[in-house]
């Protein structure tokens, strides 16, 4: 595939341009700009740059707000509330982040709700930070109805991720993150970008069949990992992520969306957990079990969670990343 390679300091500056003509607030491009050089930089490429083309449509379309500003509530001691006025989750939740800190470490749990965002970012962006600050953490988002439960042919899942954060002393945090779904979304645009097949344990087609081709997967349905398991876990999601912080199941957010074919609108929750306020004075000698743990974890040669982004993250910090010139190009009319 024909290919450019982009500096990290490239990237941003035209992921900012895109966004400025988007007619983006600077703080939220600069949030979101955040998030996507980290996800390029770690080749999480099915949450990267390509993913601005369906944001900027759903600016356009009059579903992301641009200028939005978040606003922080506490609905109880333990709980913090953002909502993100119809923006993007990014800026809502890096304003909340240090609040929900704060409370964790108070009582050593704490959750914090995102309301009335529009949510493409990955959520081991969101965890990774909370686990560096030293918590545990646990995050997930509905999105729209893609999905359909074990059995099923009508979509009514989201794609559902959920992610995990765990504090790891001088290295990097044990993480990951997940689609409930059999793939994620971006996996299959990406695939369907490149005219490549996807696995026929992805989705079916409009009619209910197993498909490889990932354009009749995105007009069927998605499929949930595991059957019934990954259904239930699905389901979950839908509903501490929805009816819980009274936000939207992904049904409804795809109604809210109206066939305007844009990005998700709908909410978050964030878990945290201190392992201080739990443990006290046994905190270390937790910690030590806790690696371990990861020792055994890999000692048969398998790989951690995350470790794939963690070896990507240097190279592409000293040489760049590539893009393929078809999306640079792209990008680069986006951006004026």
């Amino acid at each position: 595939m024909d290919e450019v390679i982009l500096t990290l300091d490239a990237a941003a500056a035209l992921t900012g341009k895109v966004l400025a003509r988007a007619g983006l607030s600077a703080e939220q491009a600069a949030a979101i700009t955040r998030t996507m050089i980290a996800a390029e930089r770690d080749h999480c490429r099915s949450h990267g740059m390509y993913r601005l083309i369906g944001f900027v449509h759903t600016v356009r379309a009059g579903i992301a707000k641009p200028d939005a500003v978040p606003v922080i509530s506490e609905p109880a001691q333990a709980l913090v509330r953002v909502d993100a006025d119809g923006g993007p989750a990014n800026l809502a939740f890096e304003r909340g982040m240090p609040l929900l800190i704060e409370k964790a470490r108070r009582f050593g749990i704490a959750a914090m709700a995102i309301n009335h965002c529009v949510h493409f970012n990955a959520l081991w962006a969101e965890v990774e930070p909370l686990a560096e600050a030293g918590l545990a953490s646990l995050a997930m988002t509905p999105s729209h109805s893609w999905v359909t439960p074990a059995g099923g042919t009508n979509p009514l899942f989201g794609t559902n991720p959920i992610a995990f954060g765990w504090p790891r002393p001088g290295t990097n945090p044990f993480v990951f993150d997940f689609a409930t779904s059999a793939a994620a979304r971006g996996e299959i645009e990406l695939h369907r970008r490149a005219g490549k097949p996807i696995p026929t344990s992805w989705a079916v087609d409009a009619d209910g069949e197993p498909t490889t081709d990932a354009t009749a997967a995105l007009a069927g349905a998605m499929l949930t990992f595991g059957g019934h398991k990954g259904s239930a876990l699905a389901a979950m999601v839908e509903l501490l992520a929805g009816p819980l912080i009274g936000d939207f199941l992904s049904s409804e957010s795809m109604a809210h969306d109206a066939g305007r074919g844009g990005h998700p609108y709908h909410g978050e929750l964030i878990i945290a957990l201190d392992p201080a306020s739990f443990l006290g004075a046994s905190l270390n000698d937790a910690l030590a079990r806790a690696e371990g743990f990861f020792a055994d974890y890999t000692s048969g040669g398998a790989r951690l969670p995350s470790q794939r982004r963690y070896e990507a993250r240097p190279g592409s910090i000293a040489n760049g990343f590539p893009m393929p010139r078809a999306l640079y190009e792209e990008l680069l009319a986006l951006a004026g």
